[in-house]
């Protein structure tokens, strides 16, 4: 039996889901196709089973991608005022936490629900378990959707929803690059994002300290790749992590360094200060005073001042204080993609219209969400750009129809 529809989408996660229904509320007749057995899986884990559904400073500044003015038209285009106020309108309560990040009150599932409740069930046809055998397109330009049991769909238009391969244990896989890649789009290469930091040589010293948080400011990058956030790091057995880290991953390459300033809001010349007020005073104290003690003495043993404050050297304060706004570190990898929250790189946007997500060489193929080489930062931003991206892929469907 083949299925007919309007345009079929591949994968039924955050934005797969989002643009089968704004395209069946705009009349679109869609086969929303999903490998799993149950639409939303990694919607489900996430923010900790409250799902941080956008954030409220959401814009292309928080965005990496190889055209960081691709995601502007998109993004302006449906905002985290228009994802609020379709939350409220289904009844969900929810809460803002630190830096814009807002969360439902109750779980996760409230988001896949109401996702679902907004697909027609006229005009969206969900299917879960569909494991995709070949994709084709014909010269009368219809994609043809072969599933592994025989089953197959038809449509004019075909959305790569597949997102990328981080979690592979909630069932990612890179199917996306691998269906790009057949009709002849480009993909920036995928790696790890929003993923802990691994340290060996003598960093892994710092590894006596898992466990201990403190807030910091993470440096990573080079040039215009280049970022730095001010929140938590944590020390791990393997090694860095904490919001600050994972944000840095990011930007991260192999090869290059992590800044970290210890005590962030810390005066300019504190020490030198400190000396005056507290000459008796020891490192030590001071650090202990202001971090977690384990921290506080490893630092202190790194830096090796000993002596009372009032005994040490100007010099050698200003020297201290440098290296601890500046503390450098060379990470030997990542935890890979079964811990990052994301992938970076994915489907070229060279290929793809920022207006539509439609690829400019293979008329009625689209590309949304994580598939995509837009990145966004912890806290939301991912997300939003799968409803931003569903929907301005729902838009141009629909006008296509018209």
């Amino acid at each position: 039996m083949v299925n007919t529809h309007d345009v079929i989408i591949l994968g039924a996660g955050a934005a797969g889901l989002f643009a089968a229904g704004q395209a069946g509320q705009r009349g679109r007749r869609v086969a929303l196709l999903e490998k799993a057995d149950a639409p939303g899986k990694k919607i489900l884990i996430s923010g900790g089973g409250r799902c941080n559904f956008t954030n409220l400073g959401a814009g292309p500044d928080n965005y990496l991608s190889a055209n960081p003015h691709f995601a502007k038209s998109a993004l302006a285009r449906y905002t985290p005022a228009d994802f609020i106020a379709l939350v409220e309108a289904h009844g969900i309560a929810w809460h803002e936490k630190t830096l814009g990040q807002l969360f439902c009150d109750g779980s996760a599932k409230q988001i896949v629900a109401m996702l679902l409740d907004e697909c027609p069930s006229d005009t969206v046809s969900l299917t879960c378990e569909v494991d995709v055998a070949h994709v084709a397109r014909d010269t009368d330009g219809i994609f043809t959707v072969t599933a592994a049991d025989g089953r197959i769909w038809r449509a004019p238009a075909l959305v790569i929803a597949t997102g990328g391969p981080s979690i592979p244990k909630m069932g990612a896989s890179d199917f996306a690059y691998g269906l790009a890649r057949q009709f002849g789009l480009k993909v920036v290469a995928p790696r790890p994002a929003l993923v802990p930091l691994t340290l060996g040589g003598e960093d892994a010293l710092f590894r006596e300290l898992s466990g201990v948080a403190a807030p910091v400011r993470a440096r990573a990058g080079a040039g215009k790749l280049k970022a730095e956030f001010t929140e938590a790091a944590l020390f791990t057995h393997k090694g860095l992590s904490g919001p600050a880290i994972l944000q840095a991953s990011s930007y991260w390459r192999h090869g290059e360094e992590v800044g970290i300033t210890f005590l962030p809001d810390a005066a300019t010349d504190w020490l030198i200060a400190a000396k005056r007020d507290r000459p008796r005073s020891h490192l030590r104290t001071l650090l202990r005073e202001a971090l977690p003690a384990r921290l506080a003495d490893a630092l202190a043993d790194r830096l090796g001042l000993e002596r009372e404050l009032g005994n040490l050297s100007d010099k050698d304060l200003r020297s201290a204080q440098a290296r601890m706004a500046d503390w450098r570190f060379a990470p030997n990898g990542t935890e890979g993609l079964a811990k990052a929250e994301v992938t970076a790189g994915g489907i070229a946007t060279a290929e793809l219209s920022s207006r539509t997500m439609e690829a400019t060489k293979v008329p009625g193929l689209y590309a949304i969400g994580e598939a995509v080489d837009v990145t966004g930062w912890l806290g939301g931003y991912n997300f939003q750009w799968a409803w931003a991206s569903g929907f301005a892929c729902a838009e141009a469907l629909a006008q296509k129809s018209d």
